[in-house]
């Protein structure tokens, strides 16, 4: 099995250093986000939570190049994203950030081996087969290359989309509600996927999510309200996580 390199705990994977987000002008001036200030460390979980509105998404996007801070600074490693050209920023996104989304992403028409390894292809990067091969097997999917997403489950779906993000050895892995369309268990499989991307692939994990259990799995939370960082949590219990959030006005 190929190991992943050694990561150092003091190595900064993403960070928005006062970020502000403003939609429309004047009286339709919407401020999503209010000079955050926020690092993601190497080789850590963290979940971003808050009540709707609050930003969280928007804060995601635009650590993930999928959208522009208005003002502030957001780096990749030791890349600032202001300033590059579309060109830039989209292969900054396909080889050094992985995505998870609530939807899957998958393509209907290719086997779940051809859905994994679509980005790789796309970069003309060669595959890494015993690293393919270590995430396949992690993942449990062995059994399920040849099969189409239409012949998955929603949890094998949403694994397939984990192998698909971990096997180009990205930076930092995002995820958008990553367990939003599943059901408990496979909620419970694909966190503790990411979870295990962490603890045994030195991988970096930031996920959005609304859900205080899946939270859990985190090594860190942090929580926004009204576009600003108002609370973290360290190595959480979903009753903290909750407690929080009910003092936050959301009742997740």
């Amino acid at each position: 099995m190929t190991q992943p390199a050694e990561v150092s705990p003091a190595t900064v994977a993403a960070s928005a250093q006062h970020v502000t987000k403003t939609y429309g002008s004047g009286d339709t001036t919407v401020h999503a986000l209010r000079d955050v200030s926020i690092d993601f460390q190497s080789g850590q979980f963290t979940a971003i939570m808050g009540p709707s509105g609050s930003g969280k998404s928007t804060l995601m996007h635009c650590l993930a190049g999928l959208d522009n801070a208005t003002s502030g600074t957001v780096t990749i490693g030791d890349v600032e994203l202001a300033g590059l050209s579309d060109k830039e920023i989209t292969r900054l996104r396909r080889d050094r950030i992985g995505f998870v989304f609530q939807a899957f992403n998958l393509v209907p028409t290719l086997s779940a081996q051809e859905n994994i390894t679509l980005p790789l292809d796309i970069a003309g990067r060669e595959l890494d087969q015993d690293w393919f091969d270590a995430v396949v097997d992690r993942l449990g999917l062995r059994d399920r290359l040849t099969h189409r997403p239409g012949e998955l489950s929603g949890g094998q779906q949403q694994r397939v989309a984990c192998a698909r993000a971990l096997v180009g050895r990205p930076d930092i892995i995002f995820g958008d509600e990553p367990t939003g369309n599943l059901d408990s268990r496979s909620s419970g499989e694909v966190l503790s996927i990411l979870r295990a991307a962490v603890d045994e692939f030195g991988q970096t994990v930031v996920i959005v999510t609304h859900d205080p259990r899946a939270a859990s799995y985190a090594d860190r939370v942090v929580f926004l309200a009204d576009g600003r960082l108002v609370h973290e949590l360290t190595e959480p219990t979903a009753d903290d996580v909750f407690a929080v959030m009910r003092g936050l006005g959301e009742e997740s």
